[in-house]
C-alpha cells in the first residue's frame, strides 16, 4: 500500500541520516562515502540516492535535522519573537549557535585538508542554495528587523553585530574541541547570556 511504502521510505531515510551523522562525525565529511553510509544504514546506494542527491544534500540534512537548531531558530524569532526581549532572543541564538558549531565542526573540518574536495563541496552547496553564511545572513536580517522596530539603535550595524555574536560562538566551539573544558571554563548559559548582553550594549 502507498502509505506503507511511504512509512518504510521515511524509516529508510531516517536510518540513512543517522548513519551519515555517525560516519561524518567519526570519519569526517571528506573521507566518508555514500557507499559507506548506505552500508551502515542497511540499504543499497541506489536507495540512498532515492532520498538524497549526493553527499552535499546529506550533509545539509544532517545539519538541519540531526544537530542543534540554528537556522530554524533564527527564522522562528524573525517571524515572531513573541514576548521575548532582544536580549533573550540573542541569548537563545548564542546558546544554540554554540551547540551547533560544537557538533558540526568535527564533521566539516576535514574538508580543509583537501582543497579540490572543498571546492566541489562549495559548488554543491551553492547549487542547493546552502552554505555556512546562511545563519549569518539570517541573523543580520533579524537584527535589521529589531532596528526597524526601534528595539536597537537606529545607527546599529546588523551585519557587524551578527558577525560578532556568531564569531564568538564559533571560537568557543573551536577552543572546546582543541583544548577541552579549559579552553572555555565558563558554562554555556553564562557565556550565551554574557555574549548577548555585551553585543546589545553596543547596539541597544
Amino acid at each position: 500500500m502507498p502509505h506503507q511504502r511511504t512509512a518504510a521510505g521515511a524509516r529508510t531515510r531516517q536510518r540513512i541520516l543517522e548513519s551519515a551523522e555517525h560516519l561524518m562525525r567519526t570519519m569526517g565529511l571528506a573521507r566518508v562515502t555514500t557507499k559507506e553510509i548506505a552500508r551502515a544504514a542497511g540499504c543499497s546506494e541506489a536507495a540512498l540516492y532515492r532520498h538524497f542527491s549526493g553527499k552535499e544534500e546529506l550533509f545539509i540534512a544532517v545539519l538541519q535535522e540531526r544537530l542543534p537548531a540554528l537556522g530554524s531558530l533564527i527564522t522562528e524569532l524573525s517571524e515572531d519573537p513573541g514576548e521575548r526581549t532582544a536580549e533573550e532572543c540573542l541569548t537563545d541564538i548564542a546558546h544554540n549557535a554554540t551547540l551547533f558549531y560544537e557538533a558540526s565542526m568535527p564533521i566539516a573540518s576535514s574538508l580543509f585538508a583537501e582543497p579540490a574536495l572543498l571546492q566541489r563541496h562549495r559548488e554543491g552547496l551553492r547549487k542547493l542554495g546552502a552554505g555556512p553564511h546562511k545563519p549569518l545572513d539570517a541573523l543580520a536580517r533579524f537584527l535589521g528587523v529589531l532596528r526597524a522596530d526601534g528595539r536597537i539603535r537606529s545607527d546599529a550595524d546588523p551585519e557587524s553585530a551578527a558577525a560578532l555574536l556568531l564569531g564568538a560562538c564559533y571560537q568557543r566551539a573551536f577552543l572546546r574541541h582543541f583544548m577541552g573544558e579549559e579552553g572555555s571554563p565558563k558554562g554555556l548559559g553564562d557565556f550565551a547570556t554574557g555574549l548577548a548582553r555585551t553585543v546589545l550594549t553596543g547596539i541597544a
